[in-house]
């Protein structure tokens, strides 16, 4: 599990240890992952960042450690900066590449073999209704997310045959410690559009061990990308007036 030291990664765990997995925990905040896996019991922590050159390496040596087998992977780790993309250039698109997308390859490749040894087993990949939508003020977001959910499909397809299911989770806005969504969340208008990580946990279970190929969090966001579709006017005037 990427990204657990807080947020959708640990509600994840969580979630995950219940169930009688072993958890390996993944992110940069040493501490916060001991404390977690103490909390857990069932979980080991794993300190490292990814975007790191011995990252994938280190994460697979942390597997084999705990006897070899991995079931499930779930690539959650993420990062967002707002900016236009003539604000941000090329540089803030590099950044959040290299952490929304390159890493989640660079691991994927090193963990792959374990994986179908495994078979059957999963991958999780967490994208974002910015992975169907673009948004103002967050492209080099939209293009990672974007990104990952191509490359999701593709290797789905892909390892298949090698007993390796790959599923997608598409969050829409879910209140947590990075994006708390506090103008969002405590307004009666808008309150309904964001949801939990503990509902992102149980997208993820049920797009890696339940078998499904894609999971909307809330469900309604399905329908943004069939309206960008079939009505991509009025979703590009949406986007123009909306300030969300």
């Amino acid at each position: 599990m990427t990204g657990a030291s807080s947020g959708i990664g640990k509600a994840s765990a969580a979630l995950l240890a219940r169930d009688g997995w072993r958890v390996l925990l993944v992110a940069r905040r040493a501490e916060r992952l001991e404390a977690l896996a103490a909390e857990l019991g069932n979980a080991v922590a794993v300190p490292a960042d990814l975007t790191a050159a011995d990252a994938p390496a280190r994460v697979r040596e942390a597997v084999e450690r705990e006897g070899g087998r991995l079931g499930l992977l779930v690539n959650n780790a993420g990062a967002e900066w707002r900016s236009t993309f003539g604000e941000g250039g090329y540089e803030n698109v590099r950044r959040t590449m290299d952490v929304n997308f390159d890493a989640v390859v660079r691991l994927t490749e090193a963990l792959l073999p374990l994986l179908r040894a495994a078979a059957p087993s999963s991958i999780v990949n967490v994208s974002s209704i910015a992975g169907r939508v673009g948004r103002p003020h967050n492209s080099a977001y939209a293009a990672t997310k974007f990104a990952l959910a191509g490359w999701s499909e593709a290797i789905g397809v892909e390892e298949r045959a090698h007993g390796v299911h790959v599923g997608l989770v598409l969050p829409g806005f879910i209140s947590t410690e990075g994006f708390p969504h506090r103008g969002l969340r405590d307004a009666r208008a808008t309150g309904w559009l964001v949801s939990t990580p503990e509902r992102v946990a149980e997208a993820i279970v049920a797009a890696g061990p339940g078998g499904k190929h894609e999971v909307y969090v809330p469900r309604f966001y399905a329908v943004v990308p069939k309206a960008r579709h079939l009505a991509p006017g009025v979703v590009r005037r949406m986007l123009r007036v909306s300030r969300i």
